[in-house]
């Protein structure tokens, strides 16, 4: 079984950082991305299905 990919951040910095702002919240510091093995031991980086926020046209389903 292969290791599951670093962390780039310790997750309690990342959160601490990402609610120090005045008007920020809990939600700000939820993941974002998903890191996994991919194949050859490549780290592999995939938008989180919780992500508020996600790469592409805002109009568009996902799957079209």
């Amino acid at each position: 079984m292969a290791d599951e990919p670093k962390q780039l951040t310790d997750p309690d910095e990342r959160e601490e950082q990402l609610t120090r702002a005045p008007k920020s919240d809990p939600e700000d510091a939820d993941p974002r991305v998903e890191l996994s093995t991919g194949t050859g031991g490549a780290t592999r980086i995939d938008v989180a299905d919780t992500a508020a926020v996600r790469p592409g046209k805002p109009d568009e389903e996902v799957g079209d």
